[in-house]
């Protein structure tokens, strides 16, 4: 592999550690533990997979890329807890899980994917934030809570 590969490939990662800081920022905001740095590392981590799986010889990119969404899937299934009746975390789950697509689209170099990815996630999450939002929901928020969807 030539510099100028290397390069570009770097770049790719640093578009993912960027892409995913914006969706970790929001995350972090709302108080869950799934933020910045954790957004950031499953983005570098899965752009990083999906550029390997890219150029072993003989190998299949697909392969790796399932895994890569195998594996945050199981990670995310981490998140997810029953507290007093209730699920939580789900949304920090799907977070988690959408956030190695970015890296991934970054690795194969659709980064109008991956901005767009980026800019969509955010503005689901931005949603809580909409004057009357809550009307649209039907989960209320527990008086020991002070967040409502993490």
């Amino acid at each position: 592999m030539d510099w100028k590969m290397e390069l570009l490939f770097s770049g790719r990662i640093v578009l993912a550690a960027l892409l995913g800081a914006v969706i970790g920022l929001d995350r972090e905001r709302q108080g869950s533990d799934a933020g910045v740095r954790t957004c950031m590392a499953i983005s570098i981590g899965s752009c990083a997979f999906s550029l390997i799986s890219l150029h072993v010889i003989g190998g299949d990119p697909t392969r790796i890329a399932a895994q890569v969404v195998t594996g945050i899937g199981f990670l995310g299934a981490g998140v997810i807890l029953h507290v007093r009746g209730r699920i939580e975390g789900l949304t920090t789950a799907a977070t988690l899980w959408a956030t190695a697509s970015i890296g991934m689209a970054c690795a194969f170099g659709m980064y109008v994917l991956a901005i767009l990815t980026t800019i969509l996630i955010y503005g689901i999450l931005a949603l809580r934030h909409v004057p009357g939002w809550k009307k649209f929901t039907r989960k209320q928020p527990s008086p020991d809570s002070s967040e409502c969807d993490r």
